[in-house]
């Protein structure tokens, strides 16, 4: 399997919301998931737990905490939308109608838990519960609020969502101006609350701002588009890519076309997902080491990729729902390195009050599936270098990795706040990336019909025809066309600038009454004579005093003298006269234009000091070359 067909499998891996974002229901397994569920599952990993104490990103002392939590189910949680101006509405609705009748509501004997709010939430607007499907569908009272719950869901009032996985768009720092790109969308839980930040202000209908947002999984796109259109926003664009190439787009900035950079970025980037073990219970069997190492060099290629499409002084989340500092810090790090101070990591620290958070690590090891730790690259033998990669370690110099300042990572632990395992970085740019420093321009682009002609400008002339276009200029010539035969065509391509007198007659009479400059020189094939080369040829030339030479390449000369049935022996460069059968077959050496040039008595003719010059190469078509004067 290619790296790219690879990557887009990767990418596709299910991210830790896919199960309950979006409509209700999701089967029996997302059921499951709300009580508990999966009691066939033994909770138990006993890799998972010598890799994660042997990186000790748990504070000393909490260990029994911190996988007790694991096992507990996790708590609901739901989000009302910051986009309806009557959001407040809803929420004096919640607490003071549905929240106070469970406050002393008993089920099966049980007391029911109220819903609390999320404590670091702005305004109140994201609570917690630990009720069930199964439990709130048992009393009357609990089913009226089911209800409200599943009606006001389906309306864009109410977000079902787990609660680490908001606080990626809280920190993008969203306002209704911005342009944003949210790289790996589906299913478009955080999507939205980038949608209804744009819409704070509710007297604007329009804002000038909007979102761009993007999914690898074609049918996880569509699964994006509804949960948009609960949002009734005509700022939203649905895209279909690999977020590791996703192309730029351009703008129309006062009639003139500029690549797009967004002032927020959300890379929230497919994972191994090990922070959702208390909702997707599989995990706890299938947890190895080896997702994290495929998934590094994917993770790395999408923020990078994110990071190169920032706005100078823009911000990008990148976020995971793995603990694991491969796909965390590791990424983090080889991004800023790579970046030569092009980003910076954000002290975010005091933004969202009330988040219990760890900071990120600096020092961190490798480990394979079968449980071999590796501290460094060059303790990692070569046949490990495909599955293990030099990004996957901590910088090597101290300075360096101070300078990162990587403890301003965010690492969310399960049992700090009743929540699952998360990883958020936010980064700013400072300035362009190293390798987009220079702008990109137009490398080439058509054919080249004309070359510089440096000696043309005492003709009134500084160009010149080019025969790399000559096929695609022909067709628009009018003039200073020349007919020529057969055997003048072998003339011209065998002798650097043959005189007039070595021509026929008729190419003699066509040419002796034009001024000096470029000319065309054509072969029209004759059907009466099938011996005679078949194909029209079209030559671009130049007429001199005396004589008339052609600029064709090398190759193309050779061809169509091969194409005459001549065979190419060799080349006189000094001579500037290419050897055929026919010409070796004549008696003597063959005349050039230079011994002619003297034999008429002209020593310093002009076309004997071109045949001359050190510039020319026997037939061919350098650029800049001296025509014949």
């Amino acid at each position: 399997m290619g790296r790219r067909s690879r990557g887009r499998r990767l990418q596709q891996q299910q991210r830790p919301e896919d199960a309950e974002d979006g409509a209700e229901g999701g089967g029996k397994r997302g059921e499951a998931g709300w009580e508990g569920g999966y009691p066939e599952i033994v909770k138990e990993n006993k890799l998972f737990e010598h890799y994660y104490q042997e990186l000790k990103i748990v504070p000393e002392g909490e260990w029994g905490q911190f996988m007790d939590a694991l096992r507990e189910p996790l708590p609901a949680t739901l989000r009302i939308t910051g986009y309806k101006s009557h959001a407040k509405e809803i929420l004096h609705c919640l607490k003071n109608k549905y929240f106070k009748e469970l406050e002393d509501l008993e089920v099966d004997g049980q007391k029911v838990e109220v819903p609390q709010p999320l404590s670091w939430y702005p305004e109140e607007l994201a609570w917690h519960t630990n009720l069930s499907r199964k439990i709130l569908r048992k009393s009357p009272h609990l089913e009226k609020f089911h209800q409200f719950l599943v009606s006001e869901t389906e309306s864009g009032n109410i977000s079902r969502q787990e609660a680490v996985s908001m606080i990626p768009p809280l920190l993008l720092n969203v306002r209704p101006h911005h342009k944003i790109l949210d790289m790996c969308a589906a299913p478009g839980s955080k999507t939205t609350q980038l949608i209804e930040m744009l819409h704070a202000d509710m007297n604007v209908p329009f804002p000038e701002g909007f979102v761009i947002a993007n999914d690898v999984d074609n049918k996880r796109c569509y699964l994006l588009v509804h949960q948009a259109k609960r949002l009734s926003s005509p700022c939203i664009m649905v895209v279909n890519h690999d977020a590791s190439s996703i192309p730029r787009l351009q703008i129309d900035v006062d009639g003139r076309k500029e690549i797009l950079f967004y002032d927020r970025i959300l890379c929230d980037v497919p994972c191994s997902g090990d922070g959702t073990m208390r909702k997707n219970i599989d995990v706890w069997k299938k947890w190895t080491t080896l997702n994290s190492l495929q998934l590094h060099g994917l993770q790395l290629r999408i923020a990078t990729r994110g990071a190169e499409q920032l706005a100078e002084g823009g911000r990008m989340v990148y976020s995971t729902c793995s603990l694991n500092p491969i796909e965390d810090e590791a990424v983090i790090a080889s991004l800023l390195e790579k970046s030569e101070g092009a980003l910076e990591l954000a002290d975010v620290s005091n933004e969202l009050p009330g988040l219990k958070w760890m900071p990120g690590i600096t020092q961190w090891k490798v480990m394979t599936k079968d449980g071999q730790w590796f501290t460094d690259w060059d303790a990692v033998p070569h046949s490990r270098h495909t599955q293990i990669r030099p990004t996957m370690f901590p910088p090597k110099d101290p300075e360096k990795l101070q300078a990162m300042h990587l403890e301003r990572c965010l690492r969310i632990l399960p049992h700090h706040q009743n929540t699952g395992g998360f990883f958020v970085a936010v980064l700013v740019k400072k300035s362009s990336m190293p390798w987009n420093k220079r702008q990109p321009k137009v490398i080439n682009t058509g054919i080249k019909v004309w070359c510089r002609n440096n000696s043309g400008e005492e003709f009134d002339c500084a160009f010149r025809l080019a025969q790399e276009g000559i096929y695609t200029l022909y067709p628009f010539i009018n003039s200073r066309i020349i007919t020529v035969s057969m055997e003048d065509v072998k003339i011209l391509l065998t002798q650097e600038n043959p005189f007039f007198r070595k021509l026929s007659s008729e190419t003699y009479s066509q040419a002796k009454d034009l001024a000096k400059g470029s000319i065309v020189l054509k072969y029209e094939p004759d059907s009466a004579n099938p011996d005679a080369l078949q194909c029209p040829i079209v030559l671009c030339g130049w007429r001199g005093k005396a004589s008339i030479r052609t600029f064709v390449p090398k190759n193309e000369r050779l061809h169509y003298l091969r194409m005459m049935g001549l065979e190419v022996l060799g080349e006189k460069k000094k001579e500037g006269v290419i050897l055929t059968n026919e010409s070796a077959a004549s008696t003597g050496q063959p005349d050039n234009d230079v011994t002619e040039g003297q034999r008429a008595g002209e020593p310093n003719s002009p076309d004997a000091e071109e045949a001359n010059s050190p510039d020319v190469t026997a037939g061919c078509d350098p650029a800049g070359v001296h025509p014949p004067r």
